[in-house]
């Protein structure tokens, strides 16, 4: 498999001039603003968006700066979306480190990730780039109702296959689709590749939840958050939601049982785990992720070839392979 580093080698030039400008445009007068946003950067993840972002542009043409703007609004977006996400799931831990939530607790994470929503937004507004302004708040909306969706089917615990395709498809894709169709957007005004690159990112961004989802049921460390904790919130996903549609009347009302009432027992989430696991619901899982992994890159099949598809088709391969 690829590494990241291998992934991001033509755009190598263009990432880090994004993150220099990314540290900067993070600077803030207010010392507490500063010491967290330093917290933020000095803990900052794969970046697997901005580097789609960029990935997308090279595809297309050629990345310039309006590229940059819809990496960096995009990321902000995204880091706004996991300290409200953190605040929302009473989350303390976030890649391995204490959340911003676990520090500075609720009042100052929201407002965090509202002034860094409103960074991006102002960024947006500042270069002028009312298109990429348009394609991230269509994001932000679908992201707002995927999540509302599922707060209300984990309280009746009655989601179907389809509807949690739906539900990720909005909570996660969106925003992978978000940043697929800025990048292709900023050197492009041609419908048809962005919208390819759209079909792309949408499939990548339903194997990369599923594949979050598969980890919910992997021993605690593996991923940097804690195990089992999509059971914890009663939310279904896929390996549960397969092994519950195969299974006898009596098998899912015990399980039912368990999920309702489990209250954090660590016996009780390992016999739902054993359930999933004896009715293949993670084997049915993968075959699922893999895919919309090769629909995703079967979108690619437009473009001529180039380091940046080659990229492209390795960093799906990357969603679906990772480890955390």
């Amino acid at each position: 498999m690829a590494s990241l580093a291998d992934i991001k080698s033509p755009i190598i030039k263009e990432f880090e001039d994004f993150e220099s400008f990314f540290k900067s445009y993070m600077k803030t007068k207010v010392p507490l603003l500063d010491h967290i946003t330093n917290y933020i950067l000095r803990r900052k993840g794969k970046q697997l968006r901005p580097v789609l972002v960029f990935l997308s542009a090279s595809i297309s043409g050629e990345p310039n700066k309006s590229t940059r703007t819809a990496a960096a609004l995009i990321e902000l977006l995204h880091t706004a979306t996991l300290i409200h996400d953190d605040v929302v799931d009473d989350s303390y831990e976030r890649r391995g480190f204490f959340s911003l939530y676990a520090i500075w607790k609720t009042k100052i994470s929201v407002l965090v990730g509202d002034y860094l929503l409103s960074k991006g937004l102002l960024l947006a507004i500042d270069e002028k780039e009312y298109r990429l302004l348009e394609i991230v708040s269509q994001a932000v909306k679908e992201m707002s109702e995927g999540e509302l969706v599922q707060i209300q089917k984990s309280r009746r615990l009655n989601i179907t296959e389809q509807e949690y395709y739906e539900i990720i498809r909005k909570k996660t894709a969106t925003l992978i689709v978000a940043c697929a169709a800025s990048g292709a957007s900023s050197v492009t005004d041609d419908a048809e590749v962005i919208n390819r690159l759209r079909a792309y990112g949408e499939h990548a961004g339903i194997a990369f939840q599923i594949k979050d989802d598969i980890f919910d049921y992997q021993k605690k460390g593996i991923t940097g958050k804690p195990a089992a904790n999509d059971i914890k919130e009663k939310k279904l996903t896929l390996p549960l939601i397969y092994a519950l549609s195969n299974s006898t009347r009596q098998e899912r009302s015990q399980i039912m049982r368990l999920i309702k009432n489990n209250n954090n027992s660590s016996r009780r989430i390992g016999r739902i785990i054993d359930f999933v696991k004896e009715k293949k619901g993670l084997d049915y899982a993968i075959e699922k992720m893999e895919e919309h992994k090769e629909k995703a890159i079967a979108s690619l099949s437009y473009f001529p070839d180039s380091q940046a598809k080659k990229s492209l088709v390795e960093l799906a391969e990357y969603i679906t392979r990772r480890s955390k």
